[in-house]
């Protein structure tokens, strides 16, 4: 039997990372549907991460994205955090939106737009130096429409070059975590288009070069859950960007689409030690609100990760050691689907009561009023880093 007092005390424990781009106003390459009380500058998008770390417990963190929240003082924008309660986490660099990048950017042909690149991913770890952050999330829009564009072989030895530049200019307990992506925006090849060309790199860098899996990246069907198995064994894993996704990179609500895969891909990491005081897995959110609202839409996310958590910690590892081991197929399914289909919420309201929140972090923030109090403040916000 599992004892739910442990599951409490690990539960209690968690800290999933918030996007700072996340409480702005984004939308798809149609429209971007405005919405009142967005933040205006960096400082109020800490404001807004700091109300769902206040209402869920578990959302000590909040990444920050570069240009998009540069201020003229990173130790004064660190010190709102900590009057907030809460920290800066990851640094996002930017490499894909200036119009010289058309043609990629670190893997550019252009020698100039490739310094200018490696410029810019070099002044990102300048403000980890500042901030205090661990990790440098790199994700490359670099690829070609057509076969023949560009050579692929060299594009892989720039991206390198690239790379390794970076990793040398980090210190102490700074990371590279590096995103892939199987499509979009370049549509014949991705200079970094999955898993495995991200753990090349990450393994001729060192080993503090580590995989970030975005669940929402990869082709359908793909069984994510193993992908995470396989880097956590060679101890590659460096961090999650949950989201969900029908079809594409939807960047929905993590959860959404397929709260079993997520319950499958955390089972993974409680077995593997990744919830352990240790363990240097990130868990972030990388998800576009588009038409909910943007503080609840980061609210139901930590939540759902939080059920998924616990459910993946119910399972009864000795009982699926036993089926395991005796052949037992249906023996050991049943064993995950008895902790799947456990109804969790009432011991995350528990949890939540002794932590002194309110047992519906949803509810709770609607009660606060806090919505209400930022549309009538912030006037004309739109900062998601691509307008509005």
């Amino acid at each position: 039997m599992v004892d739910r007092d442990a599951v409490k005390k690990i539960l209690g424990t968690q800290s999933i990372e918030l996007p700072s781009w996340a409480f702005g106003n984004s939308g798809t390459r149609f429209k971007v549907f405005a919405q009142q009380g967005v933040p205006r500058d960096p400082y109020e998008k800490i404001a807004d991460a700091a109300r769902v770390h206040a209402h869920t417990g578990a959302a000590h963190k909040v990444a920050l994205h570069i240009p998009w929240d540069n201020v003229d003082s990173f130790t004064d924008l660190g010190k709102a955090a900590a009057d907030a309660g809460i920290e800066l986490g990851t640094v996002n660099a930017n490499v894909f939106q200036d119009d010289d990048y058309m043609l990629g950017s670190v893997t550019n042909p252009d020698p100039r737009i490739r310094a200018k690149a490696i410029d810019h991913l070099l002044a990102c770890v300048d403000v980890m130096d500042q901030t205090g952050s661990r990790d440098l999330k790199l994700w490359f829009s670099d690829g070609t429409n057509y076969p023949g564009q560009d050579n692929i072989r060299a594009r892989q030895d720039r991206l390198s070059e690239a790379l390794h530049k970076v990793y040398d200019r980090l210190t102490g307990d700074q990371r590279i975590v590096l995103e892939y992506k199987l499509f979009e925006p370049a549509f014949y090849t991705m200079d970094v288009p999955d898993w495995g060309t991200s753990f090349a790199h990450c393994l001729q860098l060192g080993e503090r070069a580590k995989v970030c899996v975005d669940t929402g990246h990869h082709a359908p069907g793909t069984n994510i859950e193993f992908i995470v198995a396989f880097l956590m064994r060679a101890g590659k894993l460096g961090a999650f960007d949950f989201n969900s996704r029908f079809y594409a990179d939807d960047d929905l609500i993590v959860g959404a689409a397929d709260p079993f895969q997520l319950f499958r891909i955390l089972f993974e990491v409680v077995t593997a030690g990744g919830l352990d005081a240790d363990s240097e897995i990130a868990f972030m959110l990388d998800q576009c609100h588009n038409i909910e609202p943007k503080i609840p839409g980061q609210i139901r996310s930590v939540m759902n990760v939080q059920e998924a958590t616990a459910k993946a910690l119910l399972v009864d590892t000795d009982a699926l050691t036993v089926a395991q081991n005796a052949g037992d197929v249906l023996g050991a399914n049943a064993v995950l689907m008895d902790a799947y289909n456990t109804d969790v919420r009432g011991l995350l309201g528990d949890l939540r009561e002794e932590q002194g929140l309110d047992r519906d972090p949803i509810a709770a923030y609607h009660r606060s009023g806090y919505a209400e109090k930022i549309a009538a403040e912030r006037i004309g916000g739109h900062q998601a880093g691509w307008g509005a």
